[in-house]
């Protein structure tokens, strides 16, 4: 093993070991309060009142920026009549295969005459993403 190495994998063995040593109990103190008390702000002041700004966080307004954004994608998921008449989802092409069936006996003494019958390449419609390209297909 490279003497280099050395150090550096027994400093790693080392803040492993030493990361197990606490306990949950010291990392981790238990309170008095329950889960609806924290959330309701009653419980330890330090974490309620970090609790508290987070929620206040979260209920800020729109920025315009944001309001312009939100509005750009309400209109790209509505329904217009240009958006009905193109095709979002256009079927991918399946081209029908024809096949002849030589002329035979059916059950060993009813004889059946040849015919042809078409039928798709894919058994079921396969249809494109938005935005995939289909014409070169």
């Amino acid at each position: 093993m490279n003497r280099a190495f050395m150090p550096v994998a027994f400093a790693a063995l080392v803040s492993v070991i030493s990361g197990c040593s606490t306990s949950k109990d010291e990392m981790l103190p238990a309170g008095d309060s329950n889960m609806l008390e924290l959330w309701q702000g009653k419980g330890a002041s330090g974490s309620a009142q970090r609790g508290a700004q987070g929620r206040e966080a979260l209920r800020r307004p729109l920025s315009e920026t944001e309001d312009q954004h939100a509005d750009k994608l309400d209109h790209s998921y509505s329904r217009t009549q240009e958006s009905e008449i193109t095709q979002q989802f256009p079927r991918l092409p399946n081209p029908d295969m024809v096949m002849y069936v030589f002329p035979h006996l059916a059950g060993g003494n009813s004889p059946v005459p040849g015919y042809s019958t078409v039928f798709p390449f894919y058994s079921q419609v396969q249809y494109a993403l938005p935005g995939e390209r289909t014409e070169d297909l």
